[in-house]
């Protein structure tokens, strides 16, 4: 049961990164269409950091997920024959996530003001 609760965990978070990363590619549309009734250009037209930024979280959360259910697969295997090894693919990555999207809005904050 611990097994399947760790993998439910990891897919929350993998669908919170997904979720993390729309918001980050839909917001540049947002900002460039709110300075149209403004009369600025806030943004050129280009799609601009934030969007390659939000696919990547977008594609990140998906890679997580499915690294989640691999993992949770071995884990019951492994459980079943009494041969349990730690593995630490998915801490890596969930800690870069966090690493990179911390970054990003630092450098992103730094700029916009």
């Amino acid at each position: 049961m611990a097994n399947e609760r760790t993998f439910l965990a990891w897919i929350r978070t993998s669908i919170g990164i997904m979720a993390f990363g729309f918001v980050v590619e839909k917001f540049s549309l947002f900002v460039r269409q709110m300075s149209y009734p403004l009369g600025k250009e806030v943004m050129p037209p280009s799609r601009g950091y934030s969007s390659i930024f939000g696919i990547f979280l977008v594609a990140l959360g998906a890679l997580m997920g499915v690294l989640a259910f691999i993992r949770y697969k071995k884990v019951e295997r492994q459980i079943d024959e009494d041969t349990y090894q730690p593995s630490r693919i998915l801490d890596a990555m969930l800690a870069l996530a966090v690493l990179a999207i911390g970054i990003f809005l630092v450098i992103y904050l730094i700029h916009s003001v």
